[in-house]
């Protein structure tokens, strides 16, 4: 398929503000956690959160088709890739004030959200234990509403700063601090998941509580060693399926007799049949048939429905 004709515009003004670091025709693989995915017509990687809005303001002007990718965690990029523009979200900075009432830290959208719940740890503070093996950014886990262990971002969210697309002529993007309301959390779902493109997560503070650096970290290691017994090492693409009301999507995967189901390159994992596996040759159309075929069974053995965690993008 021919790729997108960006306006002259768009990339003229792109250039001049990020110069080499937009690129043509670049292959997502490398960037994501399973290690799948078709070219993008251009990507370019942001490195502060002032870099993101800036590169946000200049599409959303331009009209020009974009999504943003993080740490490449909860989603299967097509095997013809994305057309259009990837902004590569490298936005990392973390900053940590132990001295609030209560303690917080800010950080930008592209920080690694694991990284920031160890870095707690060493500090003492507590509220971020469930997060520490998750391999996401903050951003990704804002929009996802990510969750493990009983927890999820609503206990640690203060406020998100937002960049929002306002419908009107000329485009303008304001940028908002939004609480938990505005987000609209649900079940790992969130009205920025739900309405792609409308706005973009720039920062966030998180709240935490004061606690010891030694009950942090035993905490922490004791999530830590369960997510490794019950979960696949290898490439994935994370939890595939929402878990339905009352029950289990692995669980449910297993009784229909898919655990170790292929096709071509890709697995069910036997670990944990939630997780879908790259064994290094697999393409993204195989796990879209996996997808299917438990989606299928699940539905015709159980009568459960199973709605995808992850998100599906590009071609």
């Amino acid at each position: 398929m021919l790729a997108v004709q960006a306006e002259p515009t768009t990339i003229v003004r792109l250039q001049a503000e990020f110069g080499s670091r937009l690129q043509e025709q670049i292959l997502l693989a490398r960037y994501t956690a399973a290690r799948l995915g078709g070219p993008a017509d251009w990507l370019l990687e942001v490195r502060s959160h002032v870099e993101l809005a800036r590169a946000v303001r200049i599409l959303w002007e331009e009209e020009f088709p974009f999504l943003i990718l993080g740490g490449g965690s909860n989603v299967l990029v097509g095997d013809r890739g994305i057309r259009g523009m990837v902004l590569l979200n490298r936005a990392r900075k973390v900053r940590f004030e132990v001295n609030r009432t209560p303690p917080m830290v800010w950080a930008e959208s592209g920080a690694n959200f694991g990284l920031i719940a160890r870095q707690a740890a060493k500090h003492g503070l507590s509220g971020l234990e469930w997060a520490a093996g998750i391999p996401g950014t903050l951003g990704g886990a804002l929009v996802g509403n990510a969750g493990a262990h009983g927890a999820d971002m609503t206990r640690n969210l203060h406020v998100a700063e937002i960049l929002h697309h306002i419908e009107q002529t000329p485009v303008r993007a304001a940028q908002q601090t939004w609480t938990q309301n505005e987000l609209a959390y649900g079940y790992r779902s969130s009205t920025l998941k739900e309405h792609p493109g409308q706005a973009v997560v720039l920062s966030a503070w998180l709240t935490l509580q004061p606690s010891t650096v030694a009950d942090v970290q035993a905490k922490m290691d004791e999530f830590v060693a369960y997510r490794r017994h019950t979960q696949p090492p290898g490439a994935s693409l994370g939890s595939m399926f929402k878990n339905p009301p009352g029950d289990h999507a692995g669980r449910l995967i297993e009784a229909a007799g898919l655990k170790g189901a292929r096709s071509g390159g890709a697995e069910i994992s036997p670990v944990h049949a939630n997780f879908f596996i790259n064994h290094t040759d697999a393409k993204a159309e195989d796990l879209r048939r996996l997808i299917e075929l438990a989606q299928k069974e699940v539905f015709r053995q159980f009568g459960v429905v199973l709605e995808l965690e992850i998100e599906l993008l590009g071609e």
